[in-house]
């Protein structure tokens, strides 16, 4: 039987943090949408951030991307942030939006490249330490368009010794996360192309370097949930990019193409032990057509409802089916507690929590959206400018 006392405090106690971006505009490569009320700085981000986690309770950090979250002052960014309510959570890095990285970054050809990629990793660094930040998220747009374009071996020497360099900057009480993409934006090889070319360089470096799952960077068919349940196994799961794909990098809003996938993959990180605060539940989506904020918040509860149901699967039941060979019987286990109607639970877990039941319709009541349509106007609105 499950203990419902211990699946609420659990989901009581579930940290989803927000993306910066996932505020601003954002759209496909052919057009970016603008919305009105859309953040003009990293502070309105944070403001809008903290309305999330107001109403869900779930959402205490942000993760800020550089240069997109740039400011002058990191420590008074994170002040500022702390006087909402939250924290600022991940540094992500991006060494794919310049000329120069035509041919990749850390793994370029050109050496003068390659040390303007690593002096961005480390200025990331230094923003961890200014904001107070714990991991450091790494994801690389590296790889070939053509055979023969470069050698593909001395790539990945490339790419361990600059992650290597990264690795020795780091404090004591901070992490490297890489995170890998099977394609997109090179056509023929992708230097960082899937969790054990990841779980490989992160094995080298030590074990504070992670590998990151990012639920929409596999193939058509990948059993994600076995990727999280070895590296959960190894000791090298570090933290999620969650959103949902339907034919690529879709990046849409967590649970939305395949809920049941996203309940699977809950089930391992708790069967795995990994329900804990050394892996991070991150999102990271683009909403392109829909409005932020409710996005966003209909994102955390997606993966609240995801872990919920995860959480009430008779795992005494479940390991008896499994042992005794009945195939039928151990289905049937995880489908009782996905076909569950989690919603009333997680409403009594807000309601206890001080909460609305419906953080969605909350935000609506609250007024704040056209709050902020009213008042930015003007400037210029954040977004990523594909």
């Amino acid at each position: 039987m499950t203990d419902i006392a211990a699946v609420k405090a659990a989901l009581a106690g579930q940290r989803i943090e927000t993306p910066s971006w996932g505020y601003g505009n954002s759209g496909t490569r052919f057009k970016v949408f603008a919305q009105a009320g859309v953040p003009r700085t990293p502070w309105e981000k944070l403001d809008d951030a903290a309305k999330v986690h107001e109403f869900t309770g779930a959402a205490p950090t942000v993760a800020l991307h550089i240069p997109w979250d740039r400011v002058d002052d990191y420590a008074a960014l994170a002040s500022y942030a702390k006087e909402r309510g939250l924290e600022l959570g991940t540094i992500n890095s991006n060494t794919f939006q310049d000329d120069d990285y035509k041919l990749g970054s850390v793994c370029h050809p050109d050496a003068t490249v390659r040390r303007k990629a690593l002096d961005h990793l480390l200025e990331c660094v230094d923003i961890m330490d200014a904001t107070g930040s714990k991991d450091l998220k790494l994801w690389f747009a590296d790889g070939t368009n053509y055979p023969g374009q470069d050698d593909v071996r001395e790539r990945q020497d490339r790419l361990a010794e600059g992650l290597a360099k990264v690795y020795e900057r780091l404090g004591d009480d901070q992490r490297l996360l890489l995170e890998y993409k099977f394609f997109e934006p090179a056509f023929y090889t992708t230097d960082v192309p899937d969790w054990g070319t990841a779980y490989a360089h992160c094995l080298k470096l030590g074990d504070r370097a992670q590998v990151v799952v990012d639920t929409g960077h596999h193939a058509p068919g990948t059993n994600i949930e076995f990727i999280v349940a070895t590296l959960l196994r190894e000791g090298k799961l570090g933290a999620f990019d969650f959103n949902s794909r339907f034919y690529a990098d879709d990046d849409l809003m967590a649970g939305a193409a395949d809920p049941f996938q996203l309940f699977r993959i809950m089930y391992e990180v708790i069967r795995g032990s990994g329900f804990t605060p050394d892996v991070a539940f991150m999102l990271d989506q683009c909403h392109n057509i829909e409005a932020k904020i409710p996005a966003i918040i209909r994102s955390v509860m997606n993966v609240q409802e995801a872990t919920a149901k995860a959480l009430l699967v008779d795992r005494v039941a479940l390991t008896a089916a499994q042992r005794s060979g009945d195939v039928l019987a151990a289905n049937a286990v995880l489908m009782d507690a996905y076909n569950t109607d989690v919603r009333p639970l997680l409403g009594e877990v807000r309601e206890e929590l001080g909460l609305d039941a419906d953080p969605v319709a909350a935000y609506h009541r609250s007024g704040w959206a056209a709050k902020i349509a009213e008042e930015r106007v003007g400037g210029q609105q954040a977004g990523w400018g594909a």
